[in-house]
């Protein structure tokens, strides 16, 4: 039987809500998060880069010296080669004003993005440069260009890297993640290395001299091409999105524009930029001493053999790179303080007596030892430096704020560290100017308040 009852009202329904375009954030994080490996990869391999352009420069400065400057005069042409190199640095700072400003206002991949693809840049100029005898000084000239472009974009990677990789690394293991960065870094730094040993063994002078220098300038632009690859397809930092989407309101509320600029983030941040200058100072001299020069120095002033230099430094490097992810994870447990007081007063005591038993052993496990033990307390600082460095700074200020005074502190200390050493002509009056600069920078990590674990979304 039916119902004599009528059909069944049916509720009333509320016509469909119009659907909200998505915000370039809310499209950004319904996205799958970007996993740790990229990250760590696509800034890790920026690194490698900079780090081999930088030692295959000095490396092979010895064979294409006299294929880039006049060789009537070798060791004139050699200085030529040497003071270009030192241009690099000087355009650093330059590379951390302009990089930094494009991190903070446009974007970290793509200033990481940009400077990758110069760094490669540069050194394909390198690799096809035609020699001084083709076309004169021209050859120079294009040496010195390739130079420039290669420090301005080395003076903006690193601090663009550390951004970045900082922003995206849980803040609990955020000193671990760091560690990546002179992972990568001290990689490349020994590709360069066995690059060298490599060819050198492989290829007769004659050759090294008239076209195999041009081989690891040439690998340097292919590896560049494949960073840029990476970093282009990499996603950018949320703490940065959501920084930039929140300017974007507030300023459309108000009515105005941004106008931030690179002056008023140094004046905004100074006081943390006069910070970033003390920490780095001491260090970067010990650093630049004990990993970068230690192989010439142990040959000119200590009289140990080029087999017995180059193998100590590789295995102070292989040791320095195990114990830098240690330094890390450290500093995420008990602070980044305390991990860089033990760095720099370790440093700082050891640097006489390490210097010492070099000098007078002049045996191989003296100098490995030496180097070893030094470059393991320096990482107990930049195993989380990156970290460190980013916890100090707000974020539409952290790319600028750091990257300027950083390089500048490089380019002032790091970068001239070997000519200061040589105008001083003494060892000992070097140790008690390294060690004065690393008790300025013991002074300026007591100034400092303990960052392990800040939220970075300020």
């Amino acid at each position: 039987m039916h119902s004599s009852t009528g059909p069944a009202l049916e509720p009333p329904t509320r016509p469909p809500a119009k659907r909200q375009p998505e915000t370039r954030l809310q499209a950004e994080t319904s996205q799958q998060p970007q996993s740790a490996l990229r990250t760590i990869s696509t800034t890790g391999v920026g690194n490698a880069l900079e780090w081999l352009d930088w030692h295959i420069y000095a490396i092979f400065a010895a064979f294409f010296s006299t294929q880039l400057f006049d060789n009537s005069d070798p060791a004139s042409a050699f200085l030529h080669t040497m003071a270009v190199f030192a241009v690099g640095f000087i355009a650093r700072p330059l590379g951390g004003i302009f990089f930094g400003w494009l991190a903070d206002r446009i974007g970290r991949k793509q200033a990481l993005t940009l400077a990758v693809a110069a760094a490669s840049l540069g050194s394909l100029m390198i690799a096809l440069t035609p020699t001084y005898h083709q076309i004169g000084w021209v050859a120079s000239a294009i040496l010195v260009t390739a130079r420039l472009i290669q420090g301005l974009a080395h003076g903006g990677e690193l601090p663009a890297a550390q951004t970045y990789l900082a922003e995206h690394a849980p803040p609990a293991h955020r000193g671990l993640w760091a560690s990546s960065v002179y992972i990568t870094g001290n990689l490349g730094a020994l590709a360069g290395m066995c690059l060298g040993l490599g060819l050198n063994a492989a290829l007769p002078e004659g050759a090294m001299h008239s076209w195999g220098w041009r081989i690891p300038f040439a690998l340097a632009a292919v590896l560049g091409i494949f960073a840029w690859w990476m970093r282009i397809n990499m996603a950018e930092s949320h703490i940065f999105e959501t920084h930039k989407q929140r300017e974007t309101h507030t300023t459309s509320a108000q009515g105005t524009t941004d106008t931030t600029s690179t002056l008023q983030a140094l004046r905004e941040t100074w006081r943390s930029g006069l910070q970033v200058i003390g920490l780095t100072c001491g260090l970067t001299v010990c650093y630049y001493i004990w990993s970068v020069t230690m192989p010439s120095l142990a040959q000119r002033e200590y009289g140990y053999s080029a087999h017995d230099a180059f193998l100590a430094s590789i295995i102070g490097t292989l040791v320095f790179l195990i114990s830098l992810p240690f330094w890390g994870a450290l500093s995420d447990r008990i602070g980044r303080k305390p991990c860089m007081l033990i760095s720099l007063i370790s440093c700082s005591t050891l640097y006489l007596p390490l210097n010492y038993w070099i000098e007078h052993s002049h045996s191989r496990p003296a100098l490995t030892i030496s180097i070893a033990l030094m470059l393991v307390f320096i990482g107990a600082f930049l195993g989380h430096g990156p970290a460190t460095y980013a916890e100090m700074f707000p974020t539409k200020h952290r790319a600028t704020g750091f990257g300027i005074p950083y390089a500048f502190a490089i380019a002032l200390f790091g970068g001239t560290a070997a000519w200061v050493l040589s105008w001083l002509n003494n060892n000992t009056y070097f140790a008690f100017y390294a060690i004065g600069l690393m008790m300025l920078s013991i002074l300026t990590v007591l100034s400092l308040p303990e960052t392990r674990g800040r939220d970075l979304a300020h």
